[in-house]
């Protein structure tokens, strides 16, 4: 918080305070009245007085503000007419003081101290009691004449300096200037640059450049100006009129350097303008503040120049680091815009400076930009000649801004991202034609579809294109002589799920499966008991291929388990049944339960 400047005089009724508050913002004061206790808030300042009589608020009390001084008058009621009020110009005295209010000695003897603990408590309560929890004040001194001149100038015309002396704390979000008074015009344009190269981010651009859906949208959109005649002037709305009574008439005496600065830099704040409303489609909204002032040099960096290509230059370097669509296309357009907009005459520039004066004004940082640059603008362009308005259209439909002339290298980075898309679409296109088939014939190795597409291929490329074709598909084609495999290793997969669907165990869902298959070639036959080993051996004998022995051997170990369990629970041997496969079949032996055995479940 910073202390204002600030007198007291009275009357005989009234006190009248005169504080000065340059570059505020009008509409937000506040005011407390209590007795001897005044305070007043307009950010950034605040003023804390201890008035040597009292004060009332009854309604009598009036304030006025005068713009151009920033001086803030109010005359308030005395609580004692005709009391006469001591010391009015010992303006330190008035100020609240500061610290703790209480007399207790520094540094005490504590074997002196025959008070008891909750002595010490009741002390340390009255302490915090009395603690000044208020805000340090300090009596504002002007900066004398010398020192201003000393002071780097900036601001409309370059006629401001020692602003941001004080505000630079409370103003640091507004500008990107470390130390604006300090800082020559040649340091202010290096920081940018610097800025600007480090903020650059090549992928952020590259990403905007090839997916630019959202970008081609906003280049279709048509801003309010481009719906203006050739020799339609732009109309106010009634806030506008309402807002340009408020300004204060004035005269500038500029010379012709900072009439050239002038109006470069109005073509800077248009600029930035003119691609705010079209990244927003025309409806403002909290980064739109943001937007304006970060795209424009002169309101971020306080930047002067000399020519319409630096000006081109530096809002197509800002346009490409800063916002959230970062295309070259926004520039080029945002130059048309601005051409537009000077070409429909001052009504039509006025009008936009009239809209970017209303979103500072709405931004808590931002306001200060309205002192220094825009409200000046909007005073200065309603007294300069039309044509000299239109003339700066000219320039702008014939300059030619190019990428190079930015000196971001987009060019080589546009290049550079070219070759690599180029080199990946050559790697992926004949790998992807390869891994279609391969994916495929891992997922539908039966499919006949495939098998019709590589045939197709074959015809084409001969022996050559078959080989290929073979590979693709897993390896050479197996040869049409082979030998059918078993029945039990045909579906696996399937035996698998069926064995999760009824819940049951490997082993017994196995023998489950079997018997559902082979179940109509099998034959029943009555056979000794010794033709249990004899047929086990010659089926395991005749068994075709590892898997089948391995599926034999374990239909064989849940057999003999099978069979023992009923052997205990059997008190006399009875004659056994077997069944016995089909010759046309597998050579498949499946041994059933004798007669105390029927009803067992096979699925459990």
């Amino acid at each position: 918080m910073l202390t204002p400047a600030f007198e007291l005089s009275q009357e005989a009724d009234f006190l009248i305070l005169s504080i000065r508050v340059p570059y505020t913002r009008t509409s937000e004061f506040d005011l407390y009245i209590d007795g001897e206790d005044f305070k007043f808030y307009a950010k950034p300042y605040f003023l804390r007085l201890t008035l040597p009589g009292r004060i009332v608020e009854d309604g009598r009390e009036k304030a006025s503000f005068d713009v151009d001084k920033g001086l803030f008058t109010l005359r308030v009621p005395k609580e004692t007419p005709g009391q006469h009020f001591e010391g009015l110009q010992m303006l330190t005295s008035l100020l609240a003081p500061k610290g703790s209010r209480s007399a207790k000695p520094l540094v005490e003897d504590l074997e002196a101290c025959s008070g008891s603990m909750e002595r010490e408590e009741e002390e340390d309560e009255d302490e915090d009691e009395n603690f000044d929890w208020q805000v340090d004040q300090q009596v504002y001194t002007e900066i004398s004449e010398e020192e201003l001149g000393g002071l780097q100038k900036y601001g409309f015309g370059n006629l401001r300096s020692g602003v941001f002396t004080r505000l630079q704390d409370e103003l640091s979000d507004v500008i990107d200037v470390k130390t604006p008074d300090n800082a020559t015009a040649m340091e202010r344009r290096q920081g940018r640059l610097t800025a600007e190269s480090a903020k650059f981010d090549p992928d952020h651009y590259l990403a905007d450049l090839f997916e630019d859906d959202e970008v081609q949208n906003l280049l279709k959109f048509c801003p309010w100006w481009t719906k203006l005649s050739q020799d339609e002037a732009a109309t106010f709305t009634e806030e506008e009129k309402e807002q340009m009574r408020k300004f204060t008439n004035r005269s500038y005496l500029l010379d012709r350097r900072s009439r050239t600065h002038v109006w470069l830099s109005l073509l800077d704040i248009i600029l930035a303008y003119a691609y705010e409303v079209r990244a927003t489609e025309g409806e403002h909204n909290v980064e739109s503040s943001w937007n304006i002032r970060k795209l424009s040099g002169t309101l971020c960096w306080l930047e002067t120049y000399s020519s319409v290509q630096e000006v081109l230059v530096s809002f197509g370097r800002r346009v490409l680091c800063y916002p959230l669509h970062r295309h070259f296309g926004l520039v080029t357009a945002a130059i048309r815009d601005a051409a537009r907009i000077f070409r429909a005459g001052k009504a039509c520039v006025l009008k936009c400076l009239l809209d970017i004066h209303k979103i500072f004004r709405e931004n808590d940082p931002a306001y200060i930009l309205n002192d220094l640059y825009i409200t000046d603008y909007c005073v200065w362009i309603q007294r300069v000649k039309s044509r000299k308005v239109t003339a700066l259209a000219d320039p702008l439909r014939k300059v030619s801004l190019r990428k190079a002339d930015l000196g971001l290298e987009l060019e080589e980075l546009e290049a550079a991202a070219a070759l690599v898309e180029e080199e990946e679409n050559e790697g992926e296109g004949p790998g992807a034609a390869r891994s279609t088939p391969q994916s495929h014939s891992g997922e539908e190795s039966g499919s006949s579809s495939s098998g019709g597409d590589s045939s197709e291929e074959s015809e084409d490329s001969g022996t050559e294109g078959q080989e290929d074709l073979d590979t693709a598909k897993g390896g050479a084609a197996a040869p049409a002589s082979a030998p059918p495999r078993p029945l039990i290793s045909e579906e696996p997969q399937a035996l698998e799920e069926g064995g999760r669907e009824r819940g049951a165990g490997p082993t017994q869902q196995l023998i489950q499966e079997l018997g559902e298959r082979v179940e109509a070639g099998l034959t029943i036959s009555e056979l000794p008991e010794d033709m249990h080993s004899r047929s086990s051996g010659e089926r395991e004998a005749d068994g075709a291929g590892e898997r089948d022995s391995a599926v034999a051997s374990q239909s064989n170990s849940a057999r003999t388990g099978a069979v023992a369990a009923t052997a205990t629970t059997a008190t006399t041997a009875a004659p056994r049944t077997f069944l016995e496969v089909c010759p046309r079949r597998n050579p498949l032996l499946i041994v059933a339960a004798a007669e105390d055995d029927e009803d067992d479940d096979w699925n459990c």
